[in-house]
């Protein structure tokens, strides 16, 4: 029966409707059918149609990129989880081996350092002989693609599958080699991002594709989330590190993406076992009651001075390895040819060095990572134990650290000397590797050091205040795990990931102020940070580290000044041009010029006032049209004249052009003056020019 308020003629109408979406799917059909030269079309055609059909069902509720941001996020944390899963029985199989060969000191010598060898050597070869592109932390090439350099070969799928491998055993080698995943996994999610784009774009059927760089700039934030179950910090990461201008639209996706990466990681981690409920990844009990005294913060801000000092050492240190490994001949033919042979050796050396049996003993060279940072972070004091053994039993955090029988303080400080160039030389390894995590555990050295010496000098009765004998170690380490860490990379991110990491916000004041303070030593000098002098090292067209070049090169080269040079100077020829009142023939000649999809049309020739710009594609069926019609029409009369958002003038620089070019989207950019057009820059040609810096320097 039909509704009285329905009108008679909303049944023709919702027939009509029915009609046209039967019309529009047997049209899509029809053109899914249609690809003969693919094999299995029919069941291309079938998959497809099903795609399309679940697009519409979900794009009912909310639009379909969401459901990719939540895809990613869930994706990429069951990633870590089975990372973390199989690096953790490689590592649990080399300690049983260790312990079962316990009592022959050659044959645990050879298991020691065979072992990470190994694994290094094979994860360098597999790299190297798949993908070569998989090596290293690959944050610089993700940074300069979105920063919109096209790198095409870092996304395959090839990469992905070589990088996950590789990075498992690099791992898998243990604090011997003493590298981290951070970098890597964040490389592995802007690929997983790039193909649940593609997907996405298939799903939207008829609507307009979504920008690609905006998944990838949430792939950053979830990289850093599923690796530590921190959020807010990934998405810091991703703005800071990751992107030369973050768009405020990203920070939704961004946090959304993020928060379902981070929420399925804990719980992965829970299910297995390894937690009764959602928790911080560092179990740390620093006292809440008074987590530091207020005078303690000159001491925070004595550290932080101190991180910044060392970061600027450690990058010096790396930036020469970096330049000696592409000047000197026999390093460059063992990381071109016998990178396998390279890398076991590398590793080979390390491993030899943290023997138990040798100078490990001093450096807790049977912890792993996760391990140092946890013992680094323990509240208690190592230096308040009591001097009899049989009262009380030593702290856990504390037995590796002693085990030689000197004190702890000399191992620490044995350990920040021998890791300094061991983590530099770890570096050079061709492997996929991150870096950020080793940065992190040697600042927690650093800090944890600093902290038993205050602890141990107000504990003796330099001052009348008994309570000052309760001060809190693992505090200054983990306020200087936050600021070497955050130093090295130039951000403040790691603050944020240091509390996050640990749920200890109590010391959130401290810590940001270490952070702050060794980030503006750090960056005095306008010197490049560890990713900046990847980028300069590896001559990727990334602006932001290519203006961080001249600092540190052996020469002021003419090209470091390329960046403040004006937009004038740097055009070419003046581009093809049409006017307001142009015929037939002249269009015909602009289209057969010029392969620009948006072409300046002008007021006249001789006034050469901008008016706008026209497609290409509006020129051709312009084109087509006038053959059709008797008369001649103008320009302006068919086609449609765009106006440009955005105008440069001749005075404007090259890097103020590529920000614009890289925060619009836009391929061209129109040099204006008085509104005269001078000439335009496109995007294609501000990559050659980058291109050029890059080389030069």
């Amino acid at each position: 029966m039909k509704s009285v308020d329905e009108t008679p003629g909303s049944e023709t109408e919702n027939n009509n409707q029915e009609r046209e979406n039967q019309s529009v799917t047997s049209h899509n059909r029809s053109l899914l059918l249609s690809d003969p030269w693919k094999p299995y079309r029919r069941h291309r055609a079938i998959v497809k149609e099903c795609l399309l059909k679940l697009g519409c069902c979900l794009g009912a509720m909310c639009g379909i990129e969401w459901y990719g941001y939540a895809a990613l996020g869930i994706l990429m944390a069951f990633l870590s989880f089975l990372m973390d899963l199989s690096v953790t029985m490689l590592l649990r199989a080399h300690q049983w081996l260790y312990m079962k060969l316990e009592g022959n000191s050659l044959l645990q010598f050879f298991c020691w350092t065979l072992y990470p060898s190994c694994l290094c050597a094979v994860a360098s070869s597999f790299s190297h002989n798949i993908c070569p592109f998989s090596t290293g932390s690959g944050i610089p090439e993700v940074r300069a693609m979105l920063a919109g350099i096209k790198l095409p070969h870092y996304l395959s799928l090839t990469n992905m599958f070589t990088k996950y491998l590789g990075l498992i055993c690099t791992l898998a080698a243990g604090s011997t080699v003493f590298l981290g995943k951070v970098g890597p996994f964040v490389h592995l999610s802007t690929m997983v991002g790039a193909y649940l784009n593609n997907l996405c774009t298939v799903l939207q059927a008829n609507k307009k594709d979504k920008e690609a760089g905006e998944m990838l700039v949430v792939a950053a934030a979830v990289g850093v989330a599923s690796c530590f179950g921190a959020p807010i910090s990934g998405v810091l990461f991703s703005v800071e590190v990751m992107c030369s201008h973050f768009a405020l639209r990203h920070y939704v996706p961004c946090f959304f993406s993020a928060a379902f990466g981070a929420l399925t990681f804990s719980l992965f981690s829970v299910w297995s076992g390894n937690g009764e409920t959602l928790q911080a990844l560092f179990k740390t009990n620093f006292p809440t009651a008074l987590p530091f005294y207020p005078l303690e913060i000159l001491l925070f801000a004595f550290l932080g001075l101190f991180c910044g000092a060392v970061s600027c050492c450690y990058l010096f240190c790396h930036r020469w390895i970096l330049q000696f490994t592409k000047t000197n001949s026999v390093f460059i033919k063992m990381l071109t040819t016998e990178t396998g042979l390279y890398s076991g050796m590398v590793a080979f050396l390390l491993a030899f060095v943290t023997f138990p049996h040798f100078a490990g003993q001093f450096m807790a060279s049977k912890y792993t990572t996760k391990q140092l940072l946890t013992s680094l972070l323990d509240s208690r004091q190592w230096s308040s134990r009591p001097h009899n053994a049989s009262v009380q039993l030593e702290p856990e955090s504390l037995l590796e650290w002693s085990s030689s029988g000197r004190p702890f303080y000399l191992s620490l400080a044995f350990f920040l000397l021998m890791k300094m160039w061991m983590l530099v030389l770890a570096c050079t390894l061709p492997v996929p590797a991150g870096y950020f995590m080793p940065v992190f555990v040697y600042g927690a050295a650093l800090g944890r050091l600093l902290g038993e010496g205050v602890a141990y000098v107000f504990s003796t009765g330099v001052t009348s205040r008994q309570q000052w004998g309760s001060i809190n170690p693992g505090g200054y380490a983990l306020a200087g795990a936050a600021a070497l860490s955050g130093a090295v990379t130039h951000t403040l991110s790691p603050a944020l990931l240091a509390i996050e990491l640990t749920g200890q916000f109590s010391h959130a004041v401290p810590v940001l102020l270490a952070t702050l303070l060794a980030n503006a030593l750090a960056r005095s000098g306008n010197r490049p940070s560890f990713y900046d002098a990847l980028s300069i090292s590896k001559k990727l067209p990334h602006l932001p580290s290519l203006k961080k070049a001249c600092p540190w090169c052996d020469m002021i080269h003419p090209f470091c000044r390329l960046p403040s040079t004006p937009v004038g100077q740097v055009l070419g020829a003046k581009s093809v041009q049409l006017q307001k009142a142009a015929g037939p023939a002249e269009v015909q000649h602009a289209v057969n010029s010029s392969t620009e999809t948006q072409i300046p049309v002008v007021d006249s020739d001789e006034s050469q006032i901008l008016l706008g710009f026209v497609l290409r594609s509006e020129l051709l069926m312009f084109l087509r049209h006038s053959k059709t019609e008797t008369f001649e029409k103008h320009l302006d009369e068919v086609c449609c004249i765009h106006p440009t958002s955005v105008l440069l003038s001749p005075h404007n620089t090259v890097q103020e052009a590529h920000s614009i070019l890289s925060l619009d989207g836009a391929e061209t950019l129109f040099v204006t003056e008085r509104g005269r057009l001078v000439g335009l820059i496109t995007w294609p040609e501000m990559k050659k020019i980058l291109e050029d810096l890059a080389e030069e320097i």
